[in-house]
């Protein structure tokens, strides 16, 4: 496909999401070392993040669903960047524990607002033949933010070592960037489908139940995998734990970006042609691969390589897994479908986050990763045994 297929609004959503990386991601790879400089542990950073993943895939769910029946999109997006434009820097203004938890949340909650919605609308602007070069398009394009936003905050850092607050603070200019750039979106209305009530907060278990076999059989897999993918701020722990430097992690997580950029957009376009099933099983190989180097690293030298591979790991499922899920689904139910997913993929993060920051700290950082890496292995499987379950899977 070529860059003129690619939509005006495709292109201002994708903006729309490099600038609010660059906002996130700012912080992201500083975090979990600002949050152990004001004292608190490992198992406290994998219960907020956890909390947070989940407090945003639920409101997926419930919000997709509300986009879908009110027919609009764009009224979510806008409020959802909104919402997280305003609540990082409170992160260095509330430091005691019900502060940072309400933050952390607030910013995931804008993300749970916004994602199926803006999910949708990139399905809408694409067909079932281009929606994973659409969606790989977007994840590169907001991936680039996560490449500017960590090399911002390198230079901050290089210059004003442990000074967070900020760091914390600037990071609201190219959020509110993101909050104009949402004004110009133009937005291809649907029928509403009922305007009359509000979503049940269950919308993605009872949307589940009547899934069809196909959704049901893409969402198993991925779900089962997401109950042990903790989150990606164990990784640069790992790193910081082998003795790399509060800047040293900052280049590795720009490392993993740069990789994530580069290929998320040809991996969309090898999907569109080769099947989206494939890609992503190469996708989870390569997870394995990489939790299994990073379990068994006993010293910094070679840890570019992981990084590297793991952008490949996000290039090969990320965009590709909603894409999948768009191809077999009714325009009309983009929203609830997508959202649904997320949702209960935030609730099993919750789940992995919170064990892999026990396992981490009762037996250590090895066993956790280990354990995360044989699952993907797993995955990879399970999706090499069922049969083609959408036409552009095959």
């Amino acid at each position: 496909m070529k860059i003129r297929h690619i939509t005006r609004a495709v292109w201002i959503l994708s903006l729309v999401s490099l600038f609010t990386d660059v906002a996130s991601e700012m912080l992201y790879p500083v975090m979990p070392v600002y949050l152990q400089s004001i004292g608190y542990s490992f198992a406290f950073i994998g219960w907020l993040e956890g909390i947070a993943e989940a407090v945003a895939g639920l409101s997926k769910g419930f919000f997709g669903r509300w986009s879908d029946q009110l027919g609009r999109r764009l009224p979510f997006v806008q409020f959802g960047y909104a919402l997280s434009a305003v609540s990082r820097p409170l992160m260095v203004l509330w430091t005691q524990p019900f502060g940072i938890f309400t933050a952390r949340t607030a910013d995931r909650l804008g993300k749970g607002i916004r994602t199926a919605a803006r999910d949708a609308l990139l399905a809408q602007e694409a067909t079932p033949g281009t929606r994973a070069t659409v969606f790989g398009f977007h994840r590169s394009m907001d991936t680039l933010g996560a490449v500017i936003g960590p090399l911002l905050a390198f230079g901050y850092l290089y210059l004003f070592p442990g000074q967070y607050f900020w760091l914390f603070l600037f990071a609201f200019i190219p959020g509110i960037i993101s909050v104009g750039l949402t004004f110009l979106i133009p937005e291809k209305r649907l029928p509403p489908s009922d305007n009359s009530k509000i979503p049940s907060p269950f919308t993605s278990i009872t949307y589940i139940a009547k899934a069809s076999p196909a959704y049901k059989k893409i969402v198993l897999g991925l779900l089962v995998f997401a109950l042990f993918n903790s989150s990606d701020m164990f990784l640069l722990l790992r790193a910081k734990q082998l003795g790399v430097s509060e800047a040293g992690v900052i280049l590795l997580y720009v490392l993993f970006n740069i990789s994530y950029v580069a290929l998320a957009w040809p991996m969309g376009r090898v999907a569109d042609r080769i099947g989206k099933k494939k890609i992503a099983i190469y996708g989870f190989l390569l997870f394995a691969l990489v939790y299994g180097l990073m379990s068994n690293f006993n010293s910094p030298n070679f840890l570019w390589l992981p990084f590297i591979l793991y952008g490949g790991y996000y290039a090969y499922t990320e965009g590709i897994s909603k894409a999948w899920i768009s191809d077999i689904v009714k325009s009309e139910e983009l929203g609830t479908a997508i959202g649904s997913f997320t949702a209960l993929q935030s609730i099993a993060l919750l789940i992995a986050s919170s064990a892999a920051g026990l396992i981490w700290q009762y037996f250590g950082a090895q066993v956790a990763l280990l354990l995360s890496g044989i699952i993907a292995l797993l995955t990879a499987f399970y999706f090499m045994r069922i049969k083609s379950i959408s036409p552009s899977a095959s």
